[in-house]
């Protein structure tokens, strides 16, 4: 059987899972508009980065060609940012941070279309299913339905899950051999500055004139989620089995309705709620591997 993950591993991806649920989280705290919090997001987390990277640059071999895919992997991402904090203003948190991680299909349509990696029978039979829960949590235009618009919501909710599917599968080719981690996630948010700046200044709603407190929840996203929690997840899962990384990601969009009751006070209607469960055990369903431990 395959050997146990240590505490400090487990402990570390999900200090990396709490810290990146809080995303959906500060942008709404923030009032920022989609593209001044995406902007804000990349522009605060280079400098760390930039400092946590010069300390391990003499074991930073990568090449030119997989530092550029990195860096590409950012200008998807912050196109993916760009969807996803417009889907958070139109229904809330929460449901927009649930149909994010639809992205596990699309990885695996995707991976299955372009590297051949063929997907499980699973996944094709709950693809109904989760196009049902996508559905729901558009609220089925009833008056109860949580959220300013909740079908264009949804709208970039999917919108986002394809774009995060690209970053994921972009990024991990950007990856290889003992690379340290905090190299490629800062081309990719480099990546990321720029994307979100260029979609930013072409929609006219980049502020640079953000005041406090709305810079402080800005900046809390940035150190919580764009450095640390990112690279304690690129740390630490690819290390632990596969059943461990599985429903330590599930936690987050989980996490992510919870924050949105208790702090925000995002009262999901019946039918949206009936959506989000079926999502997330969609996700579940084909996020888990055939067997708990490998031979």
């Amino acid at each position: 059987m395959a050997a146990s993950t240590p505490l400090k591993l487990r402990l570390q991806a999900l200090a990396g899972i709490v810290g990146i649920s809080f995303s959906a989280i500060f942008v709404r705290l923030s009032g920022a508009s989609p593209s001044t919090a995406g902007f804000f997001r990349a522009f605060y987390a280079v400098p760390p980065l930039l400092l946590l990277w010069l300390r391990v640059r003499g074991r930073d071999h990568r090449s030119r060609r997989a530092r550029l895919i990195a860096f590409a992997a950012g200008l998807i991402l912050g196109a993916d940012f760009a969807v996803w904090h417009r889907s958070i203003a139109s229904i809330g948190a929460g449901l927009a941070t649930v149909l994010g991680n639809s992205q596990v299909f699309f990885v695996a349509v995707v991976a299955w279309w372009l590297f051949g990696e063929k997907p499980r029978k699973l996944l094709l039979w709950m693809m109904p299913l989760l196009f049902t829960g996508v559905v729901l949590t558009s609220g089925l235009g009833l008056p109860d339905a949580y959220g300013e618009a909740p079908f264009r919501g949804v709208v970039y909710g999917v919108a986002t899950g394809v774009f995060y599917a690209s970053f994921l599968l972009t990024f991990r080719r950007s990856r290889r051999g003992d690379t340290p981690t905090v190299g490629p996630w800062l081309d990719a948010t480099l990546g990321t500055l720029v994307s979100i700046w260029v979609l930013g200044v072409l929609d006219g709603e980049l502020d640079y004139t953000v005041s406090w407190p709305s810079h402080g929840w800005l900046v809390a996203l940035a150190l919580t989620a764009q450095v640390f929690g990112w690279l304690l997840i690129t740390r630490s899962l690819p290390k632990m089995q596969a059943v461990e990384t599985s429903i330590l990601l599930l936690t987050q969009p989980v996490m992510t309705l919870i924050w949105g009751v208790l702090l925000l006070g995002e009262t999901l209607s019946f039918v949206q709620a009936a959506g989000a469960l079926i999502v997330v055990l969609g996700i579940a369903a084909v996020s888990l591997p055939e067997r708990a431990a490998t031979p």
